[in-house]
């Protein structure tokens, strides 16, 4: 299960449709021990494409940088489909660098964003339950992600 915080899941789907017509991408900051996500780094997608993302190499290091000094890890990589479904591709999952790492797609394909959470190991993907922490009240939101006080 990966544990976002409302603001990550808000500036991770803003920063997606920012990206458009590209797909976007960013980096999660968190503790791995508990698989929450806190901090949201949002970067530049350096292949500059609406089908591949690449991080840009100076938003990771200081992201890096930024995780550390917080006392955090990167714990994750999001990026966005613009036209398909939130499921790891096949270039997706050649890309995985860090199976402890948890792999966020963020569907822009239907009006409302559908964010899913996925574990790549070994080129294995296996899909893991989204949620978000301290929104509220319980229920659901948009992307069948669980809502947790």
């Amino acid at each position: 299960m990966l544990r976002l915080t409302n603001d990550v899941w808000a500036r991770m789907v803003a920063h997606c449709y920012d990206g458009l017509p590209l797909e976007a991408c960013g980096l999660l900051g968190g503790d791995p021990a508990r698989a929450r996500a806190s901090v949201c780094y949002p970067t530049d997608n350096t292949a500059a494409s609406a089908r591949v993302y690449t991080v840009d190499p100076q938003g990771h290091l200081r992201a890096d940088r930024d995780a550390e000094d917080r006392g955090l890890e990167i714990i994750g990589v999001f990026h966005s489909h613009t036209h398909t479904d939130a499921y790891p591709s096949e270039t997706d999952v050649r890309q995985a660098p860090d199976p402890g790492w948890h792999y966020v797609l963020v569907s822009l394909r239907d009006w409302v964003p559908v964010v899913r959470s996925y574990r790549i190991v070994d080129g294995a993907i296996a899909e893991e339950p989204v949620v978000i922490d301290g929104s509220g009240r319980p229920g659901k939101i948009a992307g069948g992600a669980e809502v947790l006080q």
